[in-house]
C-alpha cells in the first residue's frame, strides 16, 4: 500500500509507503494542527518506506523516520504549437496568497513597459492592473499552449512545495523569474544554474523582481532553452519510470515481506 500524502496516511488501517512533497509540520504550520504533528512524526517513522518528491522534502521531515527513496514528479514538455511567443510573461495563481500574486503584480507594474502583458492563470480573479489580463482556471492543454506563447515564466511564493508550474514553464521554454522560498522548491537550483540573475531574494520580491523581470524579457540568454531542457532530463517520464522501475519497486517489494 502506498499513501499519497502524509495526511492520507494519519489514520491509516495499516502500515504502508508514503508519498509527499512536504511534511504537514512544514507546510500548514500552526497550533491548529497541535494533534497531527506527533501522529505525524509517529506515522514518518513506522512507514515501511517515505517516497519523498525531492531531496528538500527529506531535508524537512523530521527525524528520525524511516528509509527513503526520492521519485520526482515527472514533467514532459507539451507538443509545440507553431504559435509565436507573443505573450510577454505569464504567472500561476492557484493560490494568490502562497503563490506570491501581489509580489508578482506589484513587481509587473514596476517593470513594465510599452505593450506588454502578463496573463495570470489558475484562478478565477478580478484584477485591474494596467497589461494583466486574467485567463483563469484552463484545462492542461489549454494551459500548457499559453506556456508555449509566453516569453517568461514569473513567480514570486511565500513557500513552494515543489514548483510543477515552474517545472512545466522550462520545459515549455519559458524563462524563469522567481524568488527564493522556504520549501523542497525542486526548480530553484535549476534556475539559479541556468541564470543566476533571475534569482532574487525572497526578502527583495519588490524592485529586485521588477530589475529580474527586465532582463528576462530584454536580455536572457541565448541558449537558456536548450539549457533548461537538458537540465529538466532527471524529471523526464523515461527517467522516473527509470528510479521506479530500478530503485522504488524492488524498495517496496522487500519491505513487504
Amino acid at each position: 500500500m502506498i499513501y499519497s500524502t502524509v495526511t492520507a496516511a494519519l489514520l491509516w488501517p495499516r502500515a504502508g509507503a508514503i508519498r509527499y512533497d512536504a511534511p504537514a509540520a512544514a507546510n500548514r504550520p500552526g497550533r491548529h494542527g497541535a494533534w497531527q504533528r506527533p501522529l505525524e512524526r509517529r506515522r514518518l517513522r513506522q512507514a515501511p518506506l517515505l517516497v519523498a518528491v525531492d531531496p528538500g522534502t527529506l531535508a524537512e521531515t523530521p527525524r528520525p523516520h524511516a528509509p527513503a527513496i526520492v521519485v520526482p514528479i515527472a514533467v514532459e514538455p507539451s507538443p509545440p504549437t507553431g504559435a509565436p511567443r507573443d505573450i510577454a510573461a505569464i504567472t500561476y495563481a492557484a493560490n494568490p496568497e502562497k503563490k506570491g500574486l501581489d509580489r508578482v503584480l506589484a513587481a509587473w507594474t514596476r517593470a513594465r513597459s510599452d505593450d506588454e502583458q502578463l496573463v495570470v492563470a489558475g484562478a478565477e480573479l478580478r484584477i485591474d492592473v494596467p497589461g494583466v489580463r486574467v485567463a483563469g482556471r484552463l484545462n492542461p492543454e489549454a494551459y500548457r499552449a499559453l506556456l508555449r506563447r509566453a516569453r517568461v515564466f514569473v513567480t514570486a511564493p511565500r513557500r513552494e512545495d515543489y514548483g510543477v508550474a515552474q517545472l512545466e514553464a522550462l520545459a515549455d521554454g519559458c524563462v524563469l523569474v522567481t524568488n527564493t522560498a522556504p520549501g523542497p522548491y525542486a526548480a530553484l537550483p535549476l534556475a539559479r544554474a541556468l541564470d543566476a540573475r533571475l534569482v532574487v531574494d525572497r526578502d527583495d520580491p519588490g524592485p529586485g523582481l521588477a530589475r529580474a523581470l527586465r532582463i528576462a524579457l530584454d536580455a536572457p540568454p541565448p541558449d537558456y532553452a536548450e539549457r533548461a531542457a537538458a537540465a529538466l532530463a532527471p524529471f523526464r517520464r523515461d527517467a522516473v519510470d527509470a528510479v521506479v522501475r530500478e530503485e522504488l519497486l524492488p524498495r517496496l517489494l522487500s519491505s513487504g515481506r
